[in-house]
């Protein structure tokens, strides 16, 4: 059997949205360095070439958990980038963005058959716009990730730009983008201050509007705070010029406040990227989040960095309602009524939604600064 021929039923993103929100699928690359098959710094996407069950089994548990989206596992799969995370490889595993897309393409499929979710093609930022090598160069960068979703557009519902620190980039990937006749997505890597040019929160808003994208948005590098903070002064920005664009966010799943006045977030924290747990968000901040976010007025919520399967459980069946379902695992939630039945005393007087919702957790250990200095 091809599964690559397989046609779904299901709607489209578009359609999907004009229903109610949709739910993305949440942290890839550093999951699988945690889980042992991705390597820090260059963050590349080899594992769907040298660990295809483990990608596939990651893509499996954002879907159970409620995830309407899979996105391809292919993040900074661009011949530049890849060239650069070579350098510990073998001759014989040198790795090129085509069978990497390719790859990423044909486990996302194979995984969303499974529960009938929609799949989003990935494109980043490429390394030829920093080191200024010109439109032409940059255009084919962005080109090559995007020919295997043209290919595979029986099987890739929409595509996506993100982590992009440029809005400048992002409008020259947009309109290469546009080669596709698929719905466009696009997200910024972006906080209050705005881009790593010095544009404006408010001016990428109305910039990456106009690119005429169906949906735009934030991901990665700020926490859910800071996250709700810029979009918040995004959706003001839409509204003061009359644009309807959509929006979306897929933040960072640790909670980093001391970085809210940074270009580069929570890069710039001793901890990244190997000693991030005690900060990482629990699934309740996540409730909280994602209520707070679709009262602003987003209609898409995921996750990028950090945030896990129960985090990405937690969106979807804060959303049940709205969405006009639960995710599969929604006997797990709320948690009152399965704690009656522990054998623990303690634990059976944690039945009040409202003590998790409230609760401060701790990190356990004694005399450790609150923030980063």
């Amino acid at each position: 059997l091809n599964i690559m021929s397989n046609v779904r039923k299901r709607k489209g993103l578009l359609e999907l949205l004009v229903e109610g929100p949709v739910v993305g699928d949440g942290s890839m690359c550093m999951t699988l360095e945690k889980r042992g098959y991705c390597r820090a710094g260059p963050w590349t996407p080899e594992a769907v070439l040298l660990y295809p069950d483990a990608v596939k089994q990651l893509l499996r548990e954002y879907m159970r958990a409620g995830a309407d989206v899979l996105q391809t596992p292919c993040y900074a799969s661009s011949d530049g980038r890849l060239k650069r995370g070579n350098i510990n490889y073998t001759v014989r595993h040198k790795f090129h963005t085509s069978e990497i897309n390719e790859a990423a393409c044909k486990i996302a499929h194979e995984v969303a058959l499974e529960g009938n979710a929609l799949v989003c093609g990935g494109i980043t930022p490429v390394l030829s716009y920093l080191h200024k090598k010109g439109d032409l160069v940059i255009r084919a960068e962005f080109t090559d990730q995007l020919e295997i979703f043209i290919q595979r557009r029986d099987t890739v519902d929409f595509i996506l730009a993100e982590f992009f620190g440029h809005v400048e980039e992002l409008e020259i990937c947009i309109d290469v983008m546009k080669r596709s006749k698929m719905p466009i997505a696009c997200t910024m890597r972006i906080g209050p201050l705005g881009d790593l040019n010095g544009v404006s929160v408010k001016e990428c808003a109305v910039r990456m509007a106009r690119t005429g994208a169906d949906l735009i948005g934030l991901n990665c590098m700020f926490d859910l705070n800071t996250t709700l903070k810029t979009i918040k002064r995004m959706k003001k920005a839409l509204d003061d010029e009359g644009l309807e664009t959509p929006l979306m966010c897929q933040p960072l799943g640790f909670m980093c406040p001391e970085v809210e006045n940074s270009l580069y977030g929570y890069a710039r924290l001793s901890e990244d990227p190997f000693a991030l747990e005690p900060r990482q968000v629990t699934r309740f901040e996540v409730h909280a989040f994602a209520r707070a976010a679709y009262d602003l007025g987003v209609r898409y919520i995921g996750g990028c960095c950090g945030m896990e399967p129960h985090h990405i459980r937690a969106i979807a069946q804060e959303l049940s309602a709205e969405r006009g379902r639960n995710p599969p695992v929604q006997d797990m939630c709320p948690p009152c009524e399965w704690l009656k039945k522990s054998n623990i005393t303690t634990t059976q007087k944690k039945t009040n939604l409202e003590f998790w919702m409230n609760l401060k957790p701790g990190c356990g250990r004694p005399f450790n600064p609150s923030c980063n200095k």
